[in-house]
């Protein structure tokens, strides 16, 4: 398992302390090797703090070429309003967008959708995380190609957009490190990847998804 980046950018000085060590906190996560992590500016009108950090799955050397290939991407923003919010039920909001390319014949399976949101609601079960008042949509929009593109395969794509409540522990804390780190299980889920486990039995209630087509080379 590799870090969660050393060189995720320090929070505001001027920022709570409950927010700035959550943010820290995102430092002690061990992801996957597959994954590749990085800072993004975070939206600004959505609560008085907010942190953002974009990942994608990747195979290396997969490409025509030998390039590497994204296999899934997303991104990840933790809000915090030190005020509480009525909506969130708490201080605190983890909002994710995860998405990947398809095998047409799985993007069409009528429970595509409620299949992809136990992908998710497992990988935070899985990872034993703590959370409260869960939503989320799942989109699935198919592309056929024609003309000069006519010879490209039709492709698939899903897109599972999600928010939860993380439960506060000491001080008002969210341990957001696990909260990423089933993130990251989920978009290696969506990406085909097994289970990183040993015995890679299913956790939590996660259905695997068939090996599929990489993402368009990096």
């Amino acid at each position: 398992m590799a870090a969660a980046h050393e060189h995720l950018a320090d929070s505001a000085d001027d920022a709570p302390i409950p927010f700035r060590q959550a943010v820290d906190a995102l430092r002690a996560a061990r992801l996957r090797p597959e994954i590749e992590i990085d800072p993004t500016p975070a939206p600004k009108r959505l609560a008085p703090y907010a942190y953002a950090l974009e990942a994608a799955v990747v195979e290396r050397g997969s490409g025509p070429d030998g390039e590497d290939r994204d296999l899934a991407d997303g991104r990840l923003v933790v809000l915090h309003n030190p005020a509480g919010d009525d909506t969130w039920q708490g201080t605190f909001r983890v909002v994710t967008l995860a998405r990947a390319e398809l095998e047409p014949e799985m993007g069409a399976d009528p429970l595509l959708p409620e299949v992809s949101w136990s992908w998710l609601t497992g990988a935070l079960d899985a990872r034993g995380v703590r959370y409260g008042a869960p939503s989320g949509t799942v989109t699935r929009a198919g592309s056929h190609y024609f003309g000069g593109l006519a010879a490209r395969e039709p492709a698939t794509q899903i897109e599972i957009r999600a928010s939860w409540t993380p439960a506060e522990g000491a001080g008002g804390v969210p341990e957001l490190a696990v909260h990423l780190a089933a993130w990251c299980d989920l978009l290696c889920q969506v990406a085909g990847l097994p289970p990183a486990t040993l015995d890679m039995t299913p956790r939590g209630g996660i259905v695997p998804l068939p090996q599929r087509r990489g993402a368009q080379p990096r």
